[in-house]
């Protein structure tokens, strides 16, 4: 796969890594799903999804770039992810629900 397509997967597991986090949380359930709660286990769940998400994200930018690079392109792509997670749960927090059905 070229370098392009590794960053493409990179940034798309860390949107969706971090997005699994904010939906790991009360209020962001609540308001990408609506009234109710998720279990324990649904948390939990969610959280080491994310995690793994965010790792390989960080593989993703280990194959893309040389060693001394993917660090910091994996600390900016999480920059823009968090920021657009952000966005999306400031204006359309249902949109979310799309990452837990």
């Amino acid at each position: 796969m070229p370098e392009s397509g590794w960053l493409l997967v990179s940034v798309a597991a860390t949107f969706v890594g971090l997005g699994w986090f904010a939906l790991a949380m009360d209020a962001h359930w609540q308001q990408a799903r609506g009234p109710g709660l998720p279990g324990a286990s649904t948390q939990r769940l969610l959280r080491v999804l994310g995690a793994m998400a965010l790792a390989l994200s960080l593989w993703a930018c280990f194959l893309a770039d040389h060693p001394t690079m993917a660090p910091l392109v994996w600390i900016m792509g999480l920059a823009v992810s968090a920021a657009s997670i952000a966005m999306v749960l400031a204006w359309r927090p249902r949109l979310l629900a799309v990452l837990w059905p």
